[in-house]
């Protein structure tokens, strides 16, 4: 039994590729189903996010496996063949476990380390499951993918530093404040990043949100989305006293905040500690606040330093966490050559057993009535004894091919050689 993997992601097709074959989710039941009645396909998850669009599979013929999921995402989607597989990524075997497993372990993400691919993968293999499109092979391997996703979390750092300009605010904002429950902010702007910043902030525990904007619809519409207040835009430094971080980014000319701004914020907080995170070029505040007491400003460029470091320091967690998927994927296909070893031993027994049965039995008839239960025993020893010589050689072959990388083709030989149909191999449990 192959894992297949045929899909296209971030790294190979551009967004409007991706528009096209993506899975819609109040389509997918419709679409796993296509994928199991493929005849060359067993089972079947799709994992459709706005980065990548894939399928997993099951099947027993590689080549035909891959060629029949190509066709099927052209034509489910209605997109020329010949405009679809130059963006295609094919995996088998090997490659195949390796990617599904980097790709649940965020190590093919756009960002490296990212936790929505995750719960992405398993709300994709749940509803797979909830239509009957896995089975042994498929469940087995995605719970072990996510297995595998667990440990890289658990024995790396690989999700723990920031990446992202509004994430390393709040990074910062930690090693400042300690704990943010509580903490309180000004959005200065209502642009996108200021939005991100303070969407981060929230997820982290700060609780009340003002914005501000020279647009005042527009900050009351901020606001809403974090049930704060918007407050208009030429009061707004009057208002700093009553918070502890300011997300700055206005695209004005000149600065927004002033020295004496934060000095007369600092007076009236008692001088308790204010964290200002000026993300607009030109800068939003001056400089020179920074020289104050229990103030700490960064600006766009100290943010941008923070998540090259974290960077350069998830580069190196990377390292482990493939060092980790490398060994769980030895430990996966050791458990699918043993689905197809232990039958195969088991039919071959089965197979001349019933032959050898046969052979006694037109025997002894043809000794008749005549021959003594005592003979009969020993004919029945003498049957089972050449069996079990006959097949010791090809038990010991099969059960040392676990270790061979060509397991599945020496399996395949005993098959055919012994004429053990594919049809009858029985299901195995993990």
């Amino acid at each position: 039994m192959d894992i297949i993997v045929v899909g296209l992601s971030h790294k190979t097709a551009p967004v409007d590729i991706r528009e096209k074959v993506a899975f819609a989710p109040d389509c997918i039941h419709e679409a796993l189903r296509a994928v199991r009645d493929l005849p060359s396909v067993h089972e079947g998850v799709i994992v459709s996010t706005c980065n990548r669009v894939e399928v997993y599979s099951a099947s027993r013929s590689r080549e035909e496996g891959v060629e029949a999921l190509i066709r099927f995402m052209a034509e489910y989607h209605e997109v020329p063949l010949d405009a679809l597989r130059p963006h295609l990524y094919v995996y088998a075997g090997p490659d195949a476990v390796k990617h599904v497993f980097r790709v649940a372990s965020s190590l093919d993400s756009l960002v490296v380390g990212e936790p929505q691919i995750l719960g992405q993968v398993k709300d994709a293999y749940e509803k797979a499951a909830e239509g009957s499109a896995t089975g042994l092979v498929l469940n087995k391997f995605m719970h072990k993918a996510f297995s595998v996703a667990k440990r890289v979390r658990t024995e790396t750092r690989i999700a723990q530093s920031a990446v992202s300009v509004s994430f390393a605010a709040v990074e910062l904002a930690r090693k400042i404040f300690g704990e943010l429950s509580g903490k309180k902010v000004m959005v200065v702007g209502a642009g996108e990043m200021c939005e991100l910043a303070a969407t981060h902030l929230v997820e982290n525990g700060v609780t009340g949100v003002q914005v501000t904007n020279r647009t005042f619809a527009r900050a009351e519409a901020l606001a809403a989305k974090f049930n704060g207040k918007a407050v208009p835009f030429e009061e707004f430094t009057y208002h700093l006293p009553e918070v502890d971080i300011v997300v700055s980014s206005t695209g004005a000319p000149h600065f927004v905040v002033g020295v004496e701004d934060v000095r007369a914020a600092m007076k009236a907080r008692k001088q308790k500690p204010l964290f200002l995170i000026d993300i607009a070029v030109p800068r939003d505040v001056d400089p020179r606040v920074n020289d104050l007491p229990n103030v700490f400003l960064y600006d766009v460029d100290d943010l941008t330093g923070v998540v090259e470091a974290n960077k350069k320091e998830r580069a190196k967690e990377a390292e482990k966490a493939e060092g980790i998927v490398a060994d769980e994927v030895q430990g996966f296909l050791g458990w699918l050559k043993t689905l197809e070893i232990t039958p195969t031993i088991r039919q071959l027994r089965e197979k001349f057993d019933a032959i050898r049965r046969a052979e006694v039995e037109k025997t002894l008839k043809a000794f008749g009535e005549g021959l003594p239960p005592k003979q009969q025993k020993s004919i029945e020893a003498m049957s089972q004894a050449i069996v079990n010589k006959i097949l010791h050689e090809p038990t010991v072959f099969l059960k040392q091919v676990g270790d061979d990388p060509e397991a599945e083709f020496s399996v395949d030989a005993v098959r055919k050689l012994f004429g053990l149909a594919d049809g009858d191999r029985p299901e195995e449990t993990p």
